[in-house]
């Protein structure tokens, strides 16, 4: 957003003439005024200064008022840029273990989640033409945003997500069948869904490589991202549901085969991230490998804010000429 004028000129010569006006009538005002006693014969005489600071603060508003309308005659405007897509990027879709394994400990003094989550805001920004979509996975699944263009709206969603919101179970199935549903809606010429997770399947009703499969025959590209190490590994948690803070160390041995196995069947790729450094590099695989066309055109647009001038102006100057006729000219 910038500030215009339509008559740059008339702005500049305002912030001259004006203080100089100012200046030359402060400087050589009344050079043959003379000094005249007010007040009734015998009484007490009228002391100028007792107003004196009102005749100032109303030159004083006339000058900012004539000033107001010197800019608002220079046609004062607020023009602001918008960048439009030309045409759709690709239909993502994230599908997110939110169970309590996912407060391990190992990525560099966080847990899996919340490097998940700013792996996942990072990647969106990156991607302005692609319409992002999330679901989360517990003992259900549940879409949280369907795919879409609004990053406020998903990364408002994405900061009030827990880890425990839909139980402590993993129901991958569930989620990836959430995910084909929506993305099988879709005319975006590339499709994607990414499942992020560091256990197996332990609950829903729907196999996950029966949903793998399904997206491989819709011709979606799938990834599969193993987060977090083998072993013990220290875990911190609030429970949403008894407010219970959870800590102790956690047995993270999740089947790597299995989510191996899935990422074969759905046709597409797994990637192990078993450090912080991993799960980035497995963001950025992700992003690479969904490259699409991206065509912009930039839109200028003026909204003039003339009125936001003129009118305190007029408003100014006429105060100004009230209060002289009405109540200086009564007390003088």
């Amino acid at each position: 957003m910038s500030f215009i004028f339509d008559n740059p000129i008339l702005a500049v010569l305002s912030l001259i003439i004006i203080p100089a006006a100012a200046f030359v009538l402060y400087r050589f005002k009344n050079p043959f005024a003379a000094a005249v006693p007010l007040g009734a014969p015998g009484g007490v005489p009228f002391k100028a200064s007792e107003i004196s600071w009102l005749v100032k603060l109303l030159k004083t508003l006339e000058y900012i008022g004539v000033f107001l309308l010197f800019i608002s005659a220079a046609g004062p405007a607020v023009r602001t840029s918008e960048t439009v897509w030309l045409n759709r990027g690709a239909d993502i879709i994230f599908i997110m273990d939110i169970s309590p394994s996912m407060a391990a400990l190992d990525m560099e003094g966080t847990n899996r989640f919340i490097a998940a989550r700013n792996l996942l805001s990072s990647f969106i920004q990156r991607r302005p033409s692609d319409n992002i979509g999330l679901v989360a996975v517990g003992n259900d699944a549940a879409l949280l945003v369907p795919p879409t263009s609004d990053r406020q709206a998903i990364n408002a969603r994405l900061d009030l997500l827990r880890i425990g919101d839909l139980g402590d179970s993993t129901a991958l199935g569930n989620g990836l069948a959430i995910a084909a549903f929506h993305l099988d809606k879709s005319d975006a010429r590339r499709k994607a869904a990414v499942i992020i997770t560091d256990g197996e399947n332990n609950a829903g009703i729907i196999h996950p490589e029966t949903a793998a499969s399904v997206l491989r025959d819709m011709g979606v590209s799938f990834y599969v991202i193993a987060a977090g190490s083998a072993g013990e590994v220290p875990i911190d948690y609030l429970d949403p549901y008894t407010r219970i803070r959870r800590t102790g160390i956690f047995d993270s041995s999740f089947d790597i085969d299995s989510l191996r196995r899935l990422a074969e069947i759905g046709g597409g790729t797994f990637l192990s991230a078993p450090s912080a450094d991993a799960f980035a590099a497995a963001f950025d695989y992700v992003d690479n490998a969904e490259l699409t066309v991206q065509r912009t055109r930039i839109i200028h647009k003026r909204k003039s804010i003339f009125l936001h001038f003129f009118i305190p102006a007029v408003f100014l100057l006429v105060a100004v000429k009230f209060i002289r006729r009405n109540i200086l000219g009564a007390v003088l």
